[in-house]
């Protein structure tokens, strides 16, 4: 904390008037590899969304807009043509075309590690009709194909460069985005310049992005009080009153697409060898034990919505029989009495290691202690505890997905047993079924029928995890700040910023 302080407050990392148009940005986290077909971390798409531009975007009113692509259309259910934008070059002075889309794609569904597989694995090929134009061919209809490319899946990379780079390309990336890659220091700092040859050149007025992370929320928004950060990711939801009382300081507040939940380790490796890993009733006693409403209350002063499912109620994909489930000791109490466990039941959390989820896991571990569970809290650096849970080790994890404009982009890749994401290997043939039936399906209310069907399995069943709450995201910045405009996938986009004097 206070070699944070030091070094912003008094050295301002060495910003002068000739450097007015720096943007500092606090990230709640150091993000994982920037590498788009390998990154999975919230903080990383927020670098992301200064590196590499996607084929599409989506709006503050989560329509799909273009990006790099300048139109699209479907000639049948399963083939997809896109028209390219001309002119876009990469940062390392090669043009951006249809062979590099052929390129990213393929990369994005074939390359060993790939988080992006299990978004776009209804892609059999890719093919270049000409050098504008990329036709995409499924082995089914996907109803997500498309708001998938709004997100990683759609960032197009340089051929050469990633050629070149191999396995290293995440240190150094090359895109086609406004800006271009310059310095990562680890835990420290992430420095991007403005990219002349941008398309877009006219909607970028900031010479040089800082991304600076800073897990402790209190030192993140000090540094925004005295001026040292121009803009910070998320503020702890205690700190907005006083924000929104200051008048040097401008708050932003909106829903966000994700959740935040548990996921457990039910057959992954040997620490899923637990009587939480082996019995669904364990589990569903331990939900039980919470009472997601005081959490919310107690942590976040009742800024989140409690909720037992991945997409929030705003979205048409909402289950709405699904209620939130009521804390019940007492049948919690039963419920591991019928598994036979003896109490009290240990289970290891890992957590994020930032301020607000190190108390909501000590309100979890309070809550769970009266039910018959002894919890101990792993409070580990976030891309740590992701590589931890990609490897199978935890039994427990604090884990928040910020969300997709498509419900599929909130559950295929964590519920279903192929998904790239799943890291407690949870596998229920009927559930895996019904979310393949729902990608297929186009109908809003047969899509949501699906769904419905599918929480049956995996959640009143099975327990694979416990949905908690939706988010706020809550963006602080400067007033000197202006053009910021609030998206609710919370992505700090960076198209129109300018910074006054």
């Amino acid at each position: 904390m206070t070699r944070f302080l030091t070094a912003l407050l008094a050295a301002g990392l060495a910003i002068s008037a000739a450097q007015a148009q720096t943007l500092r940005i606090g990230l709640r986290e150091d993000p994982d590899i920037l590498d788009p077909t390998l990154a999975r971390t919230f903080v990383g798409r927020i670098v992301f969304a200064s590196l590499c531009d996607k084929l599409f975007d989506i709006n503050e009113r989560l329509e799909i807009v273009p990006q790099l692509a300048t139109r699209y259309v479907w000639d049948d259910a399963q083939t997809l043509t896109i028209t390219l934008r001309p002119g876009v070059r990469f940062h390392d002075g090669e043009t951006m075309d249809a062979q590099a889309v052929v390129y990213s794609l393929t990369r994005h569904l074939t390359m060993q590690g790939s988080f992006r597989r299990g978004e776009i694995n209804a892609m059999t090929r890719a093919e270049v009709v000409d050098p504008l134009t990329v036709r995409i061919h499924l082995s089914a209809p996907f109803s997500p194909f498309l708001a998938q490319l709004t997100d990683r899946a759609g960032m197009i990379v340089s051929p050469k460069a990633a050629e070149a780079a191999g396995a290293q390309f995440g240190l150094r990336p090359v895109c086609a985005g406004p800006f271009r890659f310059v310095e990562r220091v680890a835990q420290d700092r992430i420095v991007v310049d403005r990219f002349p040859d941008y398309w877009d050149a006219g909607q970028i007025h900031l010479q040089r992005i800082i991304y600076l992370p800073i897990p402790d929320d209190t030192v993140r928004f000090a540094n925004l009080q005295a001026g040292a950060l121009d803009l910070v990711q998320t503020l702890a939801a205690t700190d907005v009153p006083a924000a929104q009382r200051n008048p040097r300081l401008r708050v932003s507040m909106s829903d966000e697409l994700g959740y935040q939940g548990i996921t457990f380790n039910i057959a992954h490796g040997p620490r899923s060898e637990t009587p939480l890993g082996r019995d669904a009733r364990v589990r569903r006693a331990f939900d039980l034990a919470l009472d997601r409403e005081t959490i919310n209350q107690v942590v976040f002063g009742g800024q989140n919505t409690p909720t037992a499912q991945a997409v929030p109620p705003a979205s048409p994909f909402h289950v709405r029989s699904l209620a939130v489930p009521k804390r019940d000791v007492a049948r919690a109490r039963a419920l591991l009495r019928e598994a036979g466990v003896r109490t009290p039941v240990r289970v290891v959390l890992t957590v994020p290691n930032n301020p607000e989820l190190r108390q909501v896991a000590e309100v979890i571990q309070a809550m769970t202690a009266e039910a018959g569970f002894e919890v101990q809290i792993n409070a580990m650096e976030f891309a740590s505890s992701l590589q931890a849970a990609a490897r199978g080790d935890f039994e427990a994890y604090l884990l928040a997905w910020s969300g997709r404009t498509d419900p599929d982009g909130n559950l295929w890749s964590f519920v279903h047993s192929r998904g790239p994401q799943n890291d407690g290997r949870y596998s229920n043939p009927e559930v895996d079924r019904l979310l393949d039936a729902a990608r297929v399906e186009s109908d809003v209310e047969k899509r949501v029928a699906l769904y419905e069907q599918m929480y049956r399995h995996y959640l009143l069943e099975d327990q694979g995890r416990i949905y908690l709450w939706h988010r706020k995201n809550i963006v602080a910045h400067t007033a000197r700040l202006s053009g910021f405009v609030p998206v609710p996938d919370g992505l700090i986009r960076v198209q129109g910023l300018r910074l006054s004097n």
